[in-house]
């Protein structure tokens, strides 16, 4: 059941991917969690079995929608496949406000989704919920392989609610965001019906940005125009360098020598009378500068 917290203004809602063993619940949370910025997302929990695992973790659907003024995040849980486990199947599925059937597309595994889809209903029914009042799509997964039942098939036997479905190929990504938002974008319009807040507005989906999710195939870029004509290249700018005074590339000359000669007279006189002696010099000096 979903959780409002008044005081904060945040709600949190609970979706569940449930399904037969390895039809890919994991596969699609692993492909979600990958693809979600860090910022957006809790840590993953695995509590794994000796044959199969279960996964939680939660995130804010920026990318979905959301109400205004409202803090939203959506807690996305897995069940385990096998039967042995339905113990644990019961506690993840408690409280959720809207399920995800991954169905595996081969037609040897119709009957494990038939099995699977019948536990459904009685694990809800025993805790007082009913599949046709809860919010859920349904998941053609496998749909690259080779020996798998026709979408009509499959519609025709599993969907009893005539609710949305989706093929997918959730090992590479396709069809794995399509759920997640239409799914999400039933919970939160069902909650702002029960809890009468301010209408939810689910953001449209840019052709884009369909399918944020990574797919194996990387298309080649469309170029608007013809192909046979190319875009004009702009001709790089010359960069006109002046040389630096500080960085003279040609080597420098000495400068000449030069000489310089300084002459001093020394000359000596006595005087008779005052008997004073008179010094003069005079010397010839050569001075040089290299």
């Amino acid at each position: 059941m979903v959780f409002f917290n008044y005081a904060t203004k945040e709600i949190t809602a609970k979706i569940v991917y449930y399904g037969p063993g390895l039809s890919g619940k994991t596969t699609n949370l692993q492909h979600i969690y990958n693809n979600l910025p860090e910022e957006d997302r809790g840590n993953m929990v695995s509590l794994a079995t000796s044959e199969d695992r279960t996964l939680f973790f939660d995130f804010m659907p920026i990318e979905i929608g959301s109400f205004k003024g409202i803090q939203t995040a959506i807690q996305l849980y897995t069940v385990p496949g096998q039967v042995v486990y339905d113990t644990t199947r019961k506690l993840v599925l408690k409280g959720a406000d809207g399920i995800v059937f991954v169905a595996d597309s081969q037609k040897e595994l119709m009957d494990s989704n038939l099995e699977s889809v019948d536990n459904l209903e009685k694990n809800l029914r025993e805790q007082g919920m009913n599949l046709k009042d809860i919010p859920h799509i349904l998941q053609f997964n496998k749909r690259d392989l080779l020996k798998i039942a026709p979408v009509e098939e499959l519609n025709k036997k599993l969907n009893r609610y005539g609710v949305p479905y989706f093929e997918a190929i959730a090992i590479h990504g396709i069809g794995v965001y399509e759920c997640l938002r239409e799914i999400s974008i039933a919970v939160m319009s069902k909650i702002s019906r029960e809890l009468n807040v301010e209408e939810f507005e689910a953001e449209p989906i840019k052709k884009e940005e369909k399918a944020p999710i990574a797919s194996s195939v990387q298309e080649e870029p469309v170029l608007s125009g013809s192909h046979e004509e190319e875009a004009p290249q702009e001709e790089p700018e010359e960069l006109l360098l002046e040389p630096s005074p500080l960085l003279d590339t040609e080597p420098s000359t000495p400068p000449e020598e030069e000489e310089k000669e300084i002459t001093v007279p020394i000359e000596l006189k006595v005087d008779r009378d005052t008997r004073e002696i008179k010094l003069k010099l005079s010397l010839n000096i050569k001075l040089s500068r290299k």
